[in-house]
Parts: structure tokens; sequence; C-alpha cells
């Protein structure tokens, strides 16, 4: 099995919000990959002490040790006590109604000898390739699908749509939002290798329109995950005014992990 991870923060003077782990029992039979892209905070703040490291460490620190200790249990019913349990460590301190209370996307993957299941949660990315070859996408595309007229500031989005119907949904305070996020499970003979992406480096495909999902898979296979972000980071230094289309930063956090059976 081949693994590789690349994680860089967005800016060297802030913290990187991202958080990536692969776990892999001791038994030698499976595995799990998590992959979660931390929200930058308004100015306006939280209502949290926390920051958003502090969370996301917590919640992918959770859910890597759920999804690897408990194989049975399955992807949302971890994450839903992954989410309890960080709750649970700031509840008494922190004002968790809050619309902008610490959250995170949320990419979790995991792997025994018969299957490969998987989870995606919000504007990260998994990508599956079968062993012919053919990279299929696996999205949350609720925030791709509201008319950027609605995202227009960050006051509208809390109110109307961060975390409600008929909008987007992170994984914040409330368990119940695993049960919204896009699962499924495939033999594993029918996947012969993974790739997790948070937004920032999606902005290859996404974006900067750089090639599609295969190419951005046969990029990551060949070259590595720390590759595509560093090809990121120069698109991103030539369109330094940020003229592309939906970019609300001129970098941000990019984190891809890579898993070959």
């Amino acid at each position: 099995m081949r693994t590789e991870l690349a994680s860089e923060p967005g800016d060297a003077d802030r913290p990187n919000e991202d958080f990536a782990a692969v776990g892999l029992p001791a038994s030698g039979q499976g595995g799990s990959l998590v992959v979660l892209d931390g929200v930058t905070p308004p100015k306006t703040g939280t209502g949290c002490l926390h920051s958003v490291p502090w969370f996301t460490a917590r919640l992918g620190g959770a859910l890597t040790e759920l999804t690897v200790s408990l194989p049975d249990v399955p992807l949302v019913e971890a994450l839903s006590r992954a989410i309890a349990r960080t709750a649970g460590a700031h509840a008494s301190t922190c004002d968790l109604s809050h619309p902008r209370t610490p959250q995170a996307t949320v990419v979790v993957a995991r792997w025994n000898p018969d299957t490969v299941e998987y989870l995606v949660l919000s504007d990260s990315a998994l990508l599956l390739e079968s062993p012919d070859g053919v990279v299929t996408p696996v999205l949350d595309d609720r925030l791709a699908l509201i008319p950027r007229s609605a995202l227009a500031t960050d006051a509208m989005v809390d109110a109307t749509l961060r975390n409600r119907e008929g909008g987007f949904f992170t994984a914040a305070a409330d368990p119940s939002v695993a049960r919204l996020a896009v699962t499924g499970t495939l033999p594993r003979s029918e996947v012969r290798a993974l790739a997790a992406l948070t937004d920032g480096a999606t902005r290859w495909v996404e974006r900067f329109e750089e090639g599609d999902w295969t190419d951005c898979f046969h990029l990551v296979r060949k070259e590595g995950p720390q590759a595509l972000v560093d090809r990121v980071r120069t698109r991103e230094r030539a369109d330094s005014a940020a003229t592309v289309l939906g970019r609300s930063k001129t970098h941000d956090d990019a984190t891809v992990v890579y898993v070959e059976f």
C-alpha cells in the first residue's frame, strides 16, 4: 500500500485550519483516511473561545480513532459520535448555537479486504480510481448549486444557508448533520486508489480549470500530492488579484491525501 499526504497553509503567518490523517490498524487488514477543511471564522467572532485548528484537531482526531477502532460502526455514526465528542469538549465554555461556531468540511474513506466506504460533507472532494483507470469524483455539490447572489455576504449566508435546509451543511456542533453527508460503499475490487482534497487543492480543477478530475488524479498519482499543491500556488500567484470567479482568498489552505491499494 502507498500513502502520501501534503498539507500547506494558505498564509505562512496563520495556522493551517485543515486536518489530515491516515489510520492503518495493526492487523494490516484495512485503514481509513480523514480530511477536514476548517471554515475560516469571520472577524465578527464565532461565539467560541477556541480556534478553528483547535476544533479540526479534535474532530479529526476523534474521527480517525473511531473509524479505526470501531470498524463495524458506519461512517455516518462515526462522524456523529465525533461531532458529539468534540461539542462536549467545549459546550460549557462556548456558544455552540452560534452560526459560525467552529466547523469543517469532511471527507472520510475506510477500507477493508472486502469494501471501501466513503463519506463527503460539504465542498471537499474524494476521487476514486477503478482498476481500469476510470476516476469518479464524490462531491457534495449543495454549496456549488447555490446562486452566487445568495452568497454575497457572510451575514446573508449565516442567516439563510449555513447548516440550513435548502443551503449547505458542515460538521459543527450538531451530530445529526452526519446523516446529510454523501455516502456509499463499493467492493474493494472496484477501487484501485483514492485521493481526498480540500477545496484549496480542488481549485486546480474547479477554479483554474487546469484539467478535469481525471487529470488531477493522474497528477497526484504520478508526481505526488505536493505537486498538486505547488501547481495551485503557481496559478494563485499568477492571479494575485483573485480575478478568477469564486475565490474569496488569494491563497487557501490546501491538503491532499493519496492512497493506493
